[in-house]
């Protein structure tokens, strides 16, 4: 159905919209702003009928009635900028791709209210964001964790946030979202690739780590491909694995790895126990492992559709610096 637009933000109601929910109407009427963001602001008293407010989302709408929309400006954002320097990939009036460093923590919490990727963002994109949920901000659809260092997108408009988000609710099942990961990790598995799924929950004895379990978490699938066997020495200690995921649950790639006994490289958290497979490396190797100073895991391509043109977008990263130094020693 084609709304019946009598300026930029007044909506006429034809006899096909009858009895249709006014956020649902409003929805269509306008494309770029979430359900969710204008049922606020009916709610907040932003929508005008015959110079009445309305504040019911739920208001069942009647032919010929005009309903108008104060969109007001985004609001300024709540995490100040700051002049972070940004590894920017590919950027556009709707999106923004980063190449994450490691180091690198994506969003404002408890401990990191400072130096993060949102107040680089914020800086670096300024105005051209036109505001997530009402608030001029980036939208975030994906994290890495804080060691993790690759490639991430983010939105820049309501619009580009609601389809990248339903990208990443899917996690590729519609075949328009690829991910994939590098990751060192100790020994060979037995089969050059698999699958491992698992549920994901937080550790009952330790809240701040994840686990996986048989019973309860949220399902997740990671699937693993060898690409190359790491001998450094005699018999291989460590294989640098692709990691493409079919869901995307926190740790999920350590916490999979461990699971089947191969945990990643540098992970104290998940991998704590192969303190003594450190010291059957090589010198050389092992001088890269303590560079490293953090899990060997890299976002090294992503693929998404563009939310606004249609268009299929594929991006690659190379490993970092310190990251192919430890595989060249390992070697």
């Amino acid at each position: 159905m084609t709304i019946e637009k009598l300026d930029r933000h007044t909506f006429r109601v034809t006899e096909q919209d009858q009895g249709e929910r006014l956020d649902r109407f409003l929805t269509r009427a306008l494309s770029d702003i979430s359900r969710s963001r204008l049922k606020a602001l009916i709610k907040e008293g932003h929508v005008a009928h015959d110079g009445a407010t309305i504040v019911e989302p739920n208001y069942r709408v009647k032919p010929g009635e005009c309903f108008l929309v104060d969109v007001p400006e985004p609001e300024p954002a709540i995490p100040r900028p700051e002049a972070i320097p940004l590894n920017v990939v590919f950027e556009d009036d709707s999106v923004i791709i980063i190449d994450k460093p490691a180091g690198l923590v994506v969003h404002p919490a408890a401990g990191h209210w400072t130096g993060t990727l949102v107040n680089a963002l914020i800086a670096h994109c300024g105005d051209s964001l036109s505001g997530i949920g009402g608030v001029r901000r980036p939208g975030i659809v994906h994290r890495l964790d804080k060691e993790t260092s690759g490639l991430m997108v983010v939105a820049k408009t309501d619009a580009a946030h609601q389809g990248l988000a339903a990208q990443f609710a899917s996690h590729g099942r519609d075949g328009h979202l690829e991910r994939s990961y590098a990751a060192l990790v100790w020994g060979v598995p037995a089969r050059s690739k698999g699958r491992i799924e698992t549920g994901i929950g937080r550790k009952i004895s330790n809240r701040l780590k994840m686990a996986a379990v048989i019973k309860g978490g949220k399902p997740s699938v990671t699937h693993y491909e060898i690409a190359r066997r790491l001998p450094n020495g005699d018999a291989p200690l460590a294989s640098l694995v692709k990691c493409t995921l079919e869901t995307g649950r926190t740790h999920q790639i350590r916490v999979h790895m461990a699971h089947i006994g191969h945990p990643v490289l540098g992970d104290m958290t998940y991998g704590a126990g192969f303190a003594a497979s450190a010291r059957k490396l090589a010198p050389e190797a092992r001088a890269a492992l303590d560079t490293l100073g953090r899990q060997a895991l890299h976002a090294q391509f992503l693929g998404f559709i563009h939310p606004l043109s249609g268009e299929k977008l594929r991006f690659e990263s190379t490993l970092p610096e310190d990251f192919a130094a430890l595989v060249e020693a390992l070697k």
